[in-house]
């Protein structure tokens, strides 16, 4: 089984635009609802690969009920730990040139006794599960530092992924994990730098493995994604797709790599099938997942290239 832990719900709304114009009156062409949060989507990908997934974190009262349900529609079981107010809401506002423009809400507020909860839920799930996610934002007013506490908190026989960045990383890093997958993106802004040629790419991966990760899977977005562990190196090329969105697209690719690091898939496996996910993934509009067989005909045309 794999383990996901939502720190951020959210409920996506993901609007369908000609153009978006600032300060103008914009017409939209179709809206989606997605009840999601990075890890929540995750484990609809784990599920949507015919493994077994399970879904914990924060959940909040007023909302709530629509992420179990769609949890229910992708035969994902969960437990929460169920707070006052209300899921924050996420506008995603896609034009007809894939453009996305997003605009996120904060999320709400925990208090102390929810945080110790939590960290209970996670013992006791972890120790069922072959593999252990946990990603995203933190509640208002958590400090980075609750990344370190979770991750301890996994059983030390679950392998355990992390996907965020900056303070957060670090202090995941700082309990020790299996995998992290930043983008390019989330590298240069977890070690405030710009990144500027492939060996700099390189050296800031190694930095997060010295610092306590033992794989680095990062995505390029459409040009596809890397994977070191330090020593070996490889690269996949994504193929070029439809792209109708890039929600869900790295979590799409976690799910992927989860599966395969539960599988004991060597680095070239794991690099292969998540670029196959996120590829997939951006097929779909309004959607935060792939199908099965999308996933199957992406992957069985992706070659993996050791650098």
């Amino acid at each position: 089984m794999i383990l996901t832990v939502c720190m951020s719900p959210s409920v996506d709304v993901t609007i369908e635009l000609d153009s978006l114009n600032v300060g103008k009156v914009n017409v939209v062409k179709s809206k989606t609802l997605s009840f999601t949060g990075k890890a929540i989507n995750v484990a609809i990908g784990v599920s949507r690969l015919g493994e077994k997934a399970y879904s914990t974190g924060f959940m909040y009262n007023e909302n709530g009920t629509m992420f179990e349900r769609a949890l229910d529609r992708e035969g994902v079981p969960f437990a929460f730990v169920w707070n006052g107010g209300r899921v924050r809401e996420n506008y995603k506002c896609i034009d007809k040139k894939a453009m996305l423009t997003e605009i996120n809400d904060v999320g709400g507020q925990v208090t102390d006794d929810k945080l110790v909860e939590l960290l209970q839920m996670i013992r006791n799930l972890s120790s069922r599960s072959g593999v252990t996610v946990i990603s995203g934002g933190l509640p208002r007013g958590v400090d980075a530092s609750y990344y370190r506490d979770l991750f301890k908190a996994v059983d030390p026989q679950s392998l355990r992924i992390a996907d965020t960045e900056g303070a957060k990383m670090y202090a995941a890093l700082e309990a020790g994990v299996d995998l992290i997958k930043p983008n390019l993106e989330e590298l240069e802004s977890t070690l405030g730098r710009q990144i500027r040629s492939k060996e700099e790419m390189f050296e800031g991966c190694n930095e997060l493995l010295n610092r306590g990760a033992k794989i680095v899977l990062l995505s390029l977005g459409k040009d596809g994604a890397v994977i070191t562990d330090g020593t070996r190196r490889y690269y996949c090329r994504s193929i070029n797709v439809a792209v109708n969105s890039t929600v869900g697209a790295g979590d799409g690719m976690l799910a992927a790599a989860a599966v395969q690091l539960q599988n004991g898939a060597d680095l070239p496996q794991i690099l292969r099938a998540g670029v196959a996910a996120g590829t997939a993934t951006v097929t779909t509009f309004g959607a935060i997942s792939f199908t099965k067989e999308k996933y199957e005909e992406i992957y069985n045309s992706l070659i993996v290239t050791e650098i």
